[in-house]
């Protein structure tokens, strides 16, 4: 018997609330076997490939309030530098079908624990199959402005078809200290004892997601 149909506000999605963002480089031979849309592949500069996590806690005020892990890769689409979704959960079904019918992102149903104030993050992700994932955040350095920024996220909808899906943020920025730990499972193996060479957040943003 199929599920039901979930509702979901069409694309764009302007979404706020906080975020904490962290950068790895992570040895090339080292990649789980994530699937790419074709003709897509990871960038890799010096044997090593470019690996972003996102723990993002999207408040009222955007077209859906949820909280997400989201992990990406940094990839060669043609001649440009975009970002492909490998693994994702959220702690709601809208978030998770919208996500995947609108944009192929591979969301998954996950719970959350997080506590937040000005200055630092604890978070814990709790999902089927996976080992829990432990994170927490301190900044150190925050920038006195908004920072605005555009990117692009490369995709495979369900049918095979490539799904280019363009993004905007602006918030306010702040460097911090960043520690993940984790299983050893397949899509987290990248993240299991290694630490990120650049952590920070961005808060009170403002993001469109999709066109």
């Amino acid at each position: 018997m199929e599920r039901p149909a979930v509702p979901f506000p069409p694309s764009p999605w302007r979404l706020t609330g906080d975020m904490v963002v962290s950068l790895w480089r992570v040895p090339a031979d080292d990649l789980p076997s994530w699937p790419l849309p074709a003709g897509v592949h990871p960038w890799v500069v010096r044997r090593r490939a470019t690996v972003v996590t996102f723990w993002v806690d999207y408040r009222p005020g955007g077209v859906l309030s949820y909280r997400e892990f989201l992990i990406a890769l940094a990839v060669r689409h043609g001649h440009r530098l975009a970002g492909s979704t490998v693994a994702a959960w959220v702690d709601d079904d809208r978030a998770l079908a919208g996500g995947r019918a609108l944009w192929g992102i591979p969301k998954e149903q996950g719970g959350f624990t997080l506590r937040a104030d000005s200055r630092s993050t604890r978070a814990e992700l709790t999902a089927d199959g996976i080992p829990a994932v432990r994170f927490t955040y301190q900044d150190v350095l925050r920038l006195p402005f908004r920072l605005s920024a555009r990117a692009h996220l490369v995709q495979q909808l369900s049918d095979g078809a490539e799904c280019r899906v363009p993004m905007r943020i602006s918030g306010r920025p702040a460097l911090g200290r960043g520690h993940v730990s984790t299983g050893p499972e397949a899509r987290l193996s990248v993240l299991a004892g290694r630490r990120p060479v650049l952590s920070f957040a961005v808060r009170d943003f403002r993001s469109i997601v999709g066109s």
